[in-house]
């Protein structure tokens, strides 16, 4: 179903964010403070979000669902805070210059703007669709539910139907994970998993090294079977690939139990694809390492 006039406005407002781009790097910087706004929006009436919280609170989302960076936490949560006002959906309540920290540590409150506001509180599915479609526009499937979660939102809102109607999106191969699954000899690339059940595999997935939702292609050389908790660590920046293709494990990493530590087992192991399957391409591995991993990886 097309959504209607005024619901289309709010959605194409909020999905056309302008990204910051440096380098090519990624930069959900933007929607996450959106995201973030519409959970305490959802959950107290008020997209209201003072400074002191969201020098913390959205530090520690760009921090967790962002590129690695070497810009300080406080300073990469100032650049949406004040910035996103350019994009004609985010106010202060105060005019402060961009970037600066000194005046927003002295009490500046940020919201979304009042008839985005009004239409978001008064239609609950209209949040709910905005949410989604910013999530899934910026974060591949095993991500998208971590992060509305971290932002007071239902992750089973991705379960609803999307009302943005958008027939210029990308579209996925059919075939592609099959293909891929098939190539790795439809078992783990990292652990060797290989569950099967009436013929079919169990909790082997394809995996997209450069994420579709940032232009990554549906070929070979951009895929690898991952068993499904590989494959969410793999998306979330925790296991990498090396310049030897061996898997790497962030040092943000840790676990208590024995079958948790397990993962640590995987740094340092060898992708070894069956005969006549590419391994991944040096570009989206490359990609990878800079746009998702995590911090450091472990000392060899």
């Amino acid at each position: 179903m097309s959504p209607s006039a005024p619901d289309a406005q709010v959605l194409e407002r909020l999905s056309a964010l302008r990204q910051h781009q440096q380098d090519g790097r990624r930069s959900p910087h933007k929607p996450l403070l959106v995201l973030l706004a519409l959970g305490r929006l959802a959950e107290t009436g008020s997209s209201s979000l003072p400074w002191s919280v969201a020098e913390d609170k959205l530090a520690d989302l760009i921090q967790e669902f962002g590129p690695t960076s070497k810009t300080p936490r406080a300073q990469s949560a100032a650049y949406p805070f004040t910035r996103l006002r350019a994009d004609g959906v985010w106010t202060l309540d105060r005019n402060v210059p961009m970037d600066n920290l000194k005046p927003l540590r002295e009490g500046v409150t940020g919201r979304l703007e009042a008839s985005l506001e009004k239409a978001l509180k008064d239609r609950p599915e209209l949040l709910d669709a905005v949410a989604r479609g910013l999530v899934e526009s910026h974060f591949p499937g095993t991500v998208a539910p971590d992060v509305l979660a971290s932002v007071g939102l239902d992750p089973d809102l991705l379960e609803g139907r999307s009302v943005s109607g958008g027939s210029r999106e990308r579209r996925r191969s059919s075939s592609w994970p099959t293909a891929v699954i098939a190539a790795w000899d439809r078992q783990c690339a990292f652990c060797g998993f290989d569950g099967a059940a009436g013929g079919g595999v169990v909790g082997i997935e394809a995996a997209h090294v450069r994420w579709f939702k940032l232009g990554g292609p549906d070929d070979l050389d951009n895929g690898l079977a991952l068993c499904s908790l590989h494959h969410k660590l793999f998306d979330r920046g925790i296991l990498g690939l090396d310049d030897d293709f061996a898997v790497v494990v962030s040092q943000r990493f840790s676990a208590r139990t024995s079958q948790g530590r397990a993962v640590y087992d995987l740094h340092g192991q060898r992708l070894r694809p069956r005969p006549g399957t590419p391994l991944p391409a040096e570009r989206h591995v490359l990609w990878h390492r800079e746009q998702v991993f995590q911090g450091t990886a472990l000392a060899g």
